[in-house]
């Protein structure tokens, strides 16, 4: 562990992304769409984005990510991978500073709020149930029941390089992404030419000393276990 401490953190962050660039090499990953496609149907989530010191900042690569990504079509059988689409959170990249959580520690970053958009995705596809091949949950609960834009159990965090969120399309048909901002809620709508069945989810609470876990349960069944360590 110290020795990794003595790496550069871009040096760092190069090696993490040749090992994925290694892994993936064979994966069949969504890309853009130039023609038109037929999608009638819709599964949808809707979302307050919180006021904050960084509101502005955040609604704004909110946008910036979504525009990336509602030009992506998922056809069948092809994965969905939000950093390989939104691409490296920059100034360059045209992304301001927000509120990120960096190992462990509340922390400005560019691209600071990007998790509202990917978790708004994550719970989207759950509903949706396509399959999600790689997901993360905060490994902090910071919010107060009246501050949280999802339900605890529902995010998923992203951290360019080491953190993604990857879905799979399940279905015999392509699908797509799309999202509107009105006022101050976000909404993500998953287009599809068939209608989809959606899940009904639950999240239930279970507080240990120190840490509370959330069960996830899909139509009463249970689906997956997110852990956070309490900060209130």
């Amino acid at each position: 562990m110290r020795l990794k401490l003595l790496i550069p953190q871009k040096a760092r962050l190069k090696i993490r992304l040749f090992k994925r660039f290694l892994s993936d090499r064979n994966v069949q990953f969504a890309t853009k769409s130039d023609g038109q496609l037929d999608l009638k149907n819709t599964v949808s989530t809707e979302q307050e984005i919180k006021k904050g010191s960084f509101f502005e900042n955040k609604r704004h690569n909110l946008a910036i990510a979504s525009q990336k990504i509602e030009t992506v079509a998922i056809q069948p059988n092809q994965l969905f991978s939000f950093w390989k689409t939104v691409g490296e959170p920059t100034e360059k990249n045209h992304f301001r500073k927000g509120r990120n959580i960096v190992n462990g520690v509340l922390s400005e970053e560019i691209g600071g709020g990007l998790c509202q958009l990917s978790s708004i995705i994550y719970i989207t596809a759950v509903k949706a149930n396509l399959e999600i091949t790689e997901r993360f949950n905060h490994s902090l609960d910071i919010y107060r029941e009246e501050e949280r834009f999802t339900p605890l159990g529902a995010d998923a965090t992203v951290v360019y390089g080491y953190k993604d969120l990857r879905i799979r399309n399940t279905f015999p048909f392509p699908i797509r992404f799309s999202f509107t901002f009105e006022k101050d809620n976000i909404s993500c709508h998953l287009w599809s030419p068939e209608k989809i069945e959606e899940s009904q989810l639950d999240f239930i609470r279970n507080h240990t000393n120190g840490t509370v876990e959330v069960s996830t349960t899909k139509n009463g069944k249970p689906y997956c276990l997110s852990v956070y360590k309490k900060v209130r």
